[in-house]
């Protein structure tokens, strides 16, 4: 498994501590994955959690 990701596209609200938990919790799971599997999220409105690559509309199109 390369990695795990989660898609929040909200109008306002950035990918946030919640969702960071939500996505390591699922990791967690996740068969063929370990805690180096890395995590990436993508979100309208972006976000910044150590640990996540956190990738914007700009990032997926530019």
């Amino acid at each position: 498994m390369t990695f795990v990701g989660s898609i929040k596209w909200r109008e306002t609200a950035p990918f946030d501590l919640h969702d960071a938990t939500e996505l390591v919790n699922h990791r967690a799971v996740v068969p063929g994955t370990n805690q180096a599997t890395e995590l990436i999220a993508v979100s309208r409105c972006g976000g910044g959690i150590d640990g996540i690559t956190v990738l914007t509309p700009a990032d997926l199109i530019g």
